[in-house]
């Protein structure tokens, strides 16, 4: 049972990647709010990330800004242990960082392919492979991979989305097996219609979209930063290896 006055995540320590706007940033407060001390990581603006960290700290948590691109080893390195040198340690890694963007397949050439997979894909891979030792020196920890919709329903114009999507989720279900035994939950979060700030490059938000969710309605970022919350909590231990969708309902997997 929890100690009257203590909080869930009170003494973890966390690293989440996008961070710096929409659902990484609500990701980052909700879990700081929660008691983590958090590294609020992005890759190109950092008046964004640091933003959110001073938000953070003056809020009386603790967070940490740190600028670095998630499908670079060595930053990713660097990044793990600045952040394990200054906080002790790590016990949750949330993989938010992707790309949105809307190309037609014959027009898409290799290069943007591979940027797409390089972040959604080998970006979560290198956080994991860089912060899962240290889980393990911690006797567990928790491991979140951001997903989407697009990928099991399709979506035009997202061929390279789709498949770094996919590859996340099969990531997922490889380490939940294989890193079990050492009390490391591996989960991943597929969002639906949400209302975020799009990039440029995402595109018009598909027309009529709400209409057709059952709810009604597009889902905020916290409630998606909500189920990142449970999964990485105290209460989130018995789910690994998952795709937890949260979609309103326009989704029902089959």
């Amino acid at each position: 049972m929890q100690d009257e006055g203590t909080k869930p995540l009170d003494g973890k320590v966390a690293l989440v990647s996008g961070a710096g706007q929409n659902i990484g940033r609500a990701i980052a407060h909700g879990l700081a709010e929660d008691g983590a001390t958090v590294m609020v990581n992005g890759r190109g603006n950092l008046d964004a990330i640091e933003t959110v960290a001073a938000e953070i700290n003056d809020a009386g948590g603790r967070a940490i800004a740190h600028l670095a691109s998630v499908a670079d080893e060595a930053a990713v390195r660097e990044m793990v242990g600045r952040l394990v040198d200054e906080a002790g340690g790590i016990d949750i890694v949330v993989s938010n960082a992707g790309l949105r963007r809307q190309t037609p397949f014959v027009e898409m050439d290799y290069a943007e392919w591979r940027e797409m997979l390089s972040v959604a894909l080998d970006g979560a891979f290198l956080l994991a492979r860089y912060a899962v030792p240290h889980m393990q020196a911690r006797g567990g920890g928790r491991v979140v991979g951001l997903s989407g919709i697009s990928n099991h329903v399709g979506a035009k114009e997202r061929a390279h989305v789709n498949a770094s999507k996919a590859g996340l989720e099969g990531l997922v279900r490889g380490l939940a097996m294989e890193l079990a035994a050492d009390n490391i939950t591996v989960n991943a979060v597929a969002p639906g219609a949400i209302d975020t700030v799009r990039g440029s490059a995402a595109g018009k938000a598909p027309p009529g979209i709400a209409e057709a969710i059952p709810l009604g309605r597009r889902g905020s970022v916290e409630e998606i930063a909500a189920m990142v919350r449970h999964l990485v909590g105290p209460h989130g231990g018995y789910i690994t290896g998952q795709c937890i969708h949260v979609n309103g309902g326009i989704y029902l997997g089959h």
